[in-house]
């Protein structure tokens, strides 16, 4: 678990990063140490104290306040930077720890699975039908590539990827929950992507990074996953 953790602090640590990067450019000194405290967020439920947790999620917003108070730029951008460091410790790592919590689960090791599963099989799902089938525009304001025809796909693509889930590692998943998390977790995905897409296109830049060669940053990985895990989590405790 220990070592599960810091690898999800490590991803956490470089996709804050980029989102700081993107968000506020100009504020690179301010957002990599945003990006180092809020990252530590990540490893926060291993302790399993609330208190703990709140000021995790608390501290952070707190020292950005702080810091732009004394040394703001221009102070009509004041707000807006502070709202962005802020956000950034909600978007990232605060999505992203609740892998922990669904791993620190019973089935843990096979829920982390079966999301990824599931994520994955729906993209790939999405862009073959989407390329050869794709007609009509999901949104084409923020993806002008992706289709309506593609998102039907990509949910299908994720239903498939949970029955073999469930006929491979994870054999105590019903046929109801493989349908149930396929549809909710698939949906979550896509609307996560569309959501990095948002803000990249708000940011004006095409990737979030280049640390993956030819397919981005890490957020452009991450960005269906990040929706993904909360949905994953609450699945998992409250209903299954």
């Amino acid at each position: 678990m220990l070592l599960f953790a810091s690898f999800l602090t490590l991803v956490s640590a470089i996709g804050l990063d980029e989102f700081y990067r993107m968000v506020l450019p100009e504020r690179r000194r301010e957002g990599f140490a945003a990006a180092l405290i809020g990252a530590l967020l990540t490893i926060v439920p291993l302790s399993g104290d609330l208190s703990l947790f709140l000021l995790a999620v608390t501290l952070p917003a707190l020292l950005a306040a702080l810091w732009l108070l004394f040394r703001f730029r221009d102070i009509a951008l004041a707000a807006r930077e502070w709202s962005l460091l802020a956000a950034g410790v909600l978007y990232v790592p605060l999505l992203i720890s609740q892998l922990l919590l669904l791993r620190a689960g019973p089935y843990g090791t096979s829920w982390i699975f079966l999301l990824l599963v599931i994520v994955m099989a729906g993209d790939s799902a999405a862009f073959y039908v989407g390329s050869a089938w794709g007609r009509h525009k999901l949104y084409p304001a923020v993806s002008p590539n992706k289709s309506i025809e593609g998102a039907i796909g990509g949910l299908a693509g994720s239903v498939a990827g949970a029955f073999i889930a469930r006929m491979t590692f994870f054999p105590q998943l019903t046929p109801a929950d493989a349908v149930a998390t396929a549809l909710l977790l698939g949906l979550l995905g896509q609307l996560g992507d569309l959501f990095e897409s948002l803000l990249k296109r708000s940011c004006g830049v095409k990737d979030s990074g280049t640390i993956v060669p030819g397919h981005g940053g890490i957020l452009d990985r991450l960005d269906s996953i990040l929706f993904a895990a909360p949905v994953a989590y609450w699945y998992a405790h409250f209903l299954f």
